[in-house]
């Protein structure tokens, strides 16, 4: 039993490095750029990759240390890092080469990763309660009029402030829902005080981290300053808020999850 739960931890530790591995030689394949010593955007962007791997080997990882009805969450907050490091690795090479913002690359990884990251709070509830398909799918449609608006205003397509206005819409109704709304009312009726405590954090961490990002596009686009320094203030905000929202959000379920399944056991 001890073998079979190594020999599966190492299968693990080899898949994600395999996969990293693999991406991080097709990004240097894409230019030959070296990381400058001054260049603080781009060393943000490889610490951020390499906190998003230990990230994601520690979730696969601690799968096994939780109850079955975790492993789910703890297999979406590894994803969520997985699939980000992948993306901070071109982001990096696209930087590093061009100078240039790498917004295509940033809003794939978002457009993937933070639905996932809602997902986390249908499954935190899903594992304690019965919960209607309606709260999945409205924190679908918040998370994806931010983005798009968000995406829009930032490539060109849409004026800035209405990009902005429409990004902020989406955001204020995901705030709604965990909050007030539906998803808000099963985990305060029906939630056990773990999982209200991890609850009430992963939407503190929505409220407070994701205002970040709003920081970073009023920041780059709308204080009319010179191009080259909102870039550069832009990508450091966007890389902090990554960090924090994508690698705390994940350790707030690590913790219910872990704690929950301590508690069965007693």
């Amino acid at each position: 039993m001890i073998f079979r739960s190594i020999k599966s931890r190492f299968a693990v530790i080899s898949a994600v490095g395999a996969s990293l591995a693999f991406t991080t030689n097709q990004a240097f394949a894409a230019g030959s750029a070296v990381l400058k010593p001054d260049d603080f955007v781009g060393i943000s962007f490889w610490l951020i990759s390499m906190a998003l791997i230990a990230s994601t080997v520690f979730f696969f990882l601690e799968r096994d240390r939780v109850s079955a009805k975790w492993k789910t969450s703890l297999t979406v907050s590894g994803l969520v890092t997985l699939v980000a490091a992948v993306h901070y690795f071109y982001m990096r090479e696209v930087w590093v080469t061009t100078g240039a913002s790498p917004t295509v690359f940033r809003y794939i990884d978002w457009l993937i990763t933070v639905p996932l990251l809602m997902i986390e709070f249908y499954l935190i509830l899903s594992a304690i309660a019965k919960v209607p398909a309606g709260v999945f799918w409205r924190l679908m449609v918040g998370t994806l009029v931010m983005l798009v608006g968000g995406y829009l205003g930032e490539a060109g397509y849409l004026n800035v402030w209405l990009g902005f206005g429409i990004g902020m819409a989406g955001w204020a109704y995901i705030l709604y829902e965990i909050f007030a709304g539906e998803a808000s009312k099963i985990n305060a009726q029906q939630a056990p005080a773990s999982v209200q405590s991890a609850f009430n954090l992963m939407r503190w961490i929505v409220t407070i981290g994701w205002a970040i990002y709003p920081i970073g596009y009023f920041a780059g686009y709308l204080m009319g300053s010179d191009p080259a320094k909102s870039a550069n203030m832009l990508n450091i905000i966007y890389n902090l808020a990554d960090v924090l929202n994508k690698i705390a959000f994940g350790l707030i379920i690590w913790q219910v999850a872990v704690s929950e399944t301590e508690s069965a056991k007693k």
